[in-house]
């Protein structure tokens, strides 16, 4: 079929029901589909860098195959997608943004990546990510930096950076991130996406050998709650080799039915009491709460006790990452970046009463948040602590002239959440006077991924910020 140029950029601002839609009646084919999207990388990446390894002849291949045999019941079949560079792809090359993999061909995909491939979803290439994932900004030495298509000056956050610019451009309608302190949300947060940090053991993390006291989790990326709640559809589901996986059937994330705005009682808080929060972020975030305000929501102002939260997030991440890199540092230091180094140190130097009462602490931390989910439905907060920053600095260390000590200070406000365990989406909740993304977390109860999901499709629905897209697509 011929497709204007007009009905290209139709499609490419379609959900993915939409898209499915399409394919199912023969309207367009897999193929074509799949050339729309390559045209977007292709226009795109050279001023983004969103994708670091890309792979249009295999996609297309995959896509002629599927248009043979017109197989079209599966969820995602013919829909392009984008996998992260720490995430491990069978014959595609995958460097975890890093010098010592770089040249890295996986001879077998993570359980992640079985369950988008058999869910029919077509994977494009990888997305760019920071060296091992340290960090909310997407650099490293192998690709180099992603820009942010709002402001390219800036940095897109990280550590699914990639994905999340990939999917601000339209080079896919759905993408896969991983979140330990703020790696779906920050990225989302600054792209005007969305990014859904889930429960651990929602999506079974496998193949990882620290399934009980890690903070790590992957999850969906997508421009809309819609398309947000498909994709976790099939990346969720029990796998009993997962100690903490969660048995239940993930198919009712397939569709989100209409959420209810009555009889909720939703907190929110500017900073957790306990973080600075640049002026500009509170001024969008006060005017969402105002949004739900005026829909008769009972609202708020009140945050979770968190005591010690910043010392269990500092001391969980820093045993993963001792964890995770005792080799790398023992034999490949010099090729790792100096905040990579510090963080594993950090961790290699902790004692087992470190490890102990960081335990201790984050028993109580939970005890709490239960206290708090018995009083309110919602827990509504920022996503970040700072509108996006040069792209050119590494990290914040100084927000409304207080000092910040560590690379990842700035983050606490998605980092507490990651402590409590609780769901926590991020959703676009407006722009900054200069144009730049904003984000607002969603907490929900323990394990309520649905209900998350219901309120936030119940926000984006009265607001539609998730349209407005960068001006370098227009």
């Amino acid at each position: 079929m011929n497709f204007s140029k007009s009905d290209k950029l139709t499609i490419l601002e379609m959900k993915v029901s939409e898209m499915k839609n399409l394919l199912i009646k023969e309207e367009i084919k897999a193929e074509e589909l799949i050339s729309i999207h390559i045209d977007q990388v292709e226009k795109f990446n050279k001023v983004t860098n969103a994708i670091c390894t890309f792979i249009p002849d295999q996609a297309i291949s995959q896509a002629k195959e599927i248009d043979l045999k017109k197989n079209f019941e599966l969820p995602l079949s013919g829909i392009p997608t984008f996998i992260k560079d720490l995430t491990a792809t069978k014959g595609i090359r995958t460097t975890y943004g890093s010098r010592i993999y770089s040249e890295n061909i996986p001879t077998k995909d993570d359980l992640i990546v079985e369950r988008i491939k058999n869910s029919g979803a077509i994977i494009m290439g990888k997305s760019n990510t920071p060296e091992f994932g340290a960090g909310s900004q997407t650099f490293n030495d192998v690709f180099g930096t992603t820009h942010n298509p709002y402001d390219t000056t800036k940095t897109c956050g990280g550590s699914s950076g990639g994905a999340a610019v990939a999917l601000a451009c339209r080079m896919a309608p759905i993408a896969q991130g991983s979140d330990m302190g703020g790696s779906l949300r920050n990225p989302a947060a600054w792209n005007n996406v969305v990014g859904f940090r889930t429960s651990q053991g929602r999506i079974p993390n496998w193949p990882y050998d620290l399934p009980y006291n890690s903070l790590s989790v992957n999850g969906p990326m997508a421009r809309t709650v819609d398309d947000t709640s498909l994709f976790l559809s099939v990346m969720a589901g029990y796998d009993s080799r997962f100690a903490t996986s969660i048995n239940e059937d993930p198919k009712i994330f397939e569709t989100i039915i209409k959420p209810s705005d009555k009889n909720l009682r939703v907190a929110y808080t500017e900073d957790l009491n306990k973080y600075p929060v640049d002026k500009d972020i509170k001024k969008v975030f006060n005017q969402s709460i105002s949004v739900l305000s005026k829909l008769g929501i009972e609202m708020e102002n009140a945050a979770p006790d968190l005591p010690n939260v910043d010392n269990v997030f500092q001391i969980y991440r820093a045993y993963s990452f001792a964890h995770s890199h005792k080799n790398h540092i023992k034999n490949y230091r010099d090729l790792m970046k100096d905040t990579l180094v510090w963080n594993v140190e950090k961790g290699m130097n902790l004692s087992i009463l470190d490890m102990a009462e960081a335990e201790s602490q984050r028993s109580l931390i939970i005890s709490y948040m239960s206290d708090f989910f018995k009083k309110y439905d919602y827990l509504l907060l920022p996503t970040t602590s700072v509108l996006p920053f040069d792209n050119k600095i590494e990290y914040v260390d100084e927000i409304d002239g207080i000092k910040l000590n560590t690379y990842i200070d700035w983050m606490g406000l998605c980092y507490a959440i990651t402590v409590t365990g609780y769901p926590s989406i991020n959703i676009p909740c407006g722009f900054s006077d200069k144009g730049l993304p904003v984000g607002m977390q969603i907490v929900g109860k323990e394990k309520n991924e649905l209900g998350v999901l219901q309120f936030a499709k119940l926000f984006e629905n009265n607001t539609n910020f998730y349209k407005q897209k960068p001006n370098i697509i227009l």
